[in-house]
């Protein structure tokens, strides 16, 4: 029997991405001076006006203010009009150092036994939905909204578009768990006051139609820009008027979207946020981890669909606990028998070191590579190399770095190996 499963996402301007994105500006300023920082900051944006608390040990200084009104900027809240921007909005610091009790737990004359920053149970999800190895819904949720940032940007085709958007995918699913059709799409851009409000909803409806869709069609491959065409419902901003919105029209705060980051919602979620923490918080660097695993897994062919849970206890370096579940969609061993959900643990074990300190340096996480994770998801996006000017040892150094070192498919090889496949 068919069923239906839906997704979300937000923009770089939705108010708690505007959150996301200064508490990992901050970061990535403090590692771009000092790579060893310990930051864990998060942000509160709200009518002119974003407040920034947290804790750090770095022997980096960041000018906080500066860093929240250029990303602020960038963003796209330029205008007095919007009632939040980079210029004009106040900004309040509230940053302290860091706990020493946190601090003795994660530091080791060993480095490789550096323990776990928090306890915490973590997730990584693969399934084979779309070539990212993603979840389809929450793929075409972000895609949309990129290619509407992108219009926006430009300026040209859709000038009265301002940077507060939601977009959200329902997708039919066969029995067999396979996309079949896309349902419903919702769309809700913010935007301009412009003539009435009828003709403002029909441009806008109308320009998503002849525009957006196409350039999400352009984006995908054939078999999922097939899924349009067997008809589905849209919904552009269903109020009928979106004019105030970012921090204006409701407040934003650092980790409020998840969900939004990770999964859609179709795999697990410990609850740990990830913006604004550093590396040794395994919230964030053993979700990273476990994302990879599960990418590598599907990819090799050990499962169609795969969950894998790791658990910390703070200050301990391995793991406390694997957990994984195929939903029934596991390979056959050589013996003509599914590979057990037991057993895949336990290779997993085998195969990967999730030492905190081993994951931070197979991914480079050390270096400011967090902006870009901050908007449209942490997950299924492309790995990709870019030259850094870095403060190192005393001096400014160019150094190429990794970005998005989690989606490499640099394991699959080993695995396959491993179970025989």
């Amino acid at each position: 029997m068919s069923y239906l499963f839906t997704s979300e996402s937000v923009s770089e301007g939705h108010p708690d991405k505007v959150a996301d994105q200064i508490s990992d500006a901050i970061l990535d300023t403090f590692l771009t001076l000092d790579p060893n920082s310990k930051v864990a900051c998060e942000t509160f944006v709200t009518t002119g006006l974003a407040v920034v608390g947290g804790e750090v040990k770095s022997n980096a200084y960041v000018d906080i203010q500066q860093v929240a009104r250029d990303t602020i900027n960038k963003i796209g809240y330029t205008k007095a009009e919007y009632s939040f921007d980079g210029n004009s909005c106040g900004v309040l610091s509230a940053i302290h150092e860091q706990s020493p009790d946190i601090g003795r737990g994660v530091e080791r004359a060993d480095p490789l036994e550096q323990g776990a920053g928090d306890q915490g149970v973590m997730f990584g999800y693969a399934c084979s939905d779309t070539p990212q190895y993603m979840p389809l819904p929450l793929t075409l949720s972000h895609i949309a909204l990129e290619e509407l940032s992108r219009i926006r940007r430009e300026g040209e085709l859709m000038p009265y578009l301002r940077p507060d958007s939601k977009s959200q995918f329902t997708i039919e699913y066969g029995s067999d768990h396979t996309p079949i059709k896309i349902d419903t799409i919702v769309l809700s851009t913010q935007h301009d006051p412009f003539g009435s409000d009828s003709a403002m909803w029909e441009r806008i409806e109308r320009d998503v139609k002849e525009i957006l869709i196409p350039a999400i069609l352009a984006r995908v491959p054939q078999e999922i820009a097939s899924l349009f065409k067997k008809g589905y419902r849209l919904l552009v901003n269903p109020t009928g008027k979106f004019v105030i919105g970012g921090p204006h029209g409701d407040t934003g705060l650092t980790g409020r979207k998840v969900i939004v980051d990770t999964y859609g919602g179709r795999g697990a979620h410990g609850g740990g946020a990830f913006s604004g923490k550093d590396p040794s918080k395994v919230d964030r660097s053993a979700s990273y981890a476990a994302r990879y695993i599960a990418k590598n897994m599907v990819a090799a062919g050990v499962a169609k669909e795969i969950l894998i849970q790791i658990a910390y206890a703070i200050g301990v370096a391995q793991p406390v606990s694997i957990f994984v579940d195929t939903f029934g969609t596991a390979a056959s061993s050589k013996e003509g028998k599914p590979l057990s959900n037991t057993l895949i643990a336990k290779k997993i074990e085998e195969l990967f070191d999730l030492r905190p300190a081993t994951i931070i340096e197979k991914f480079g996480l050390k270096n400011p590579i967090y902006g870009a994770t901050a908007a449209y998801g942490h997950f299924g996006r492309e790995s990709y190399s870019r030259e850094l000017k870095l403060f190192r040892h005393g001096k400014w150094v160019k150094e190429e770095v990794l970005f998005f070192g989690w989606e490499r498919l640099d394991s699959v090889e080993s695995i396959r190996r491993e179970f025989g496949l």
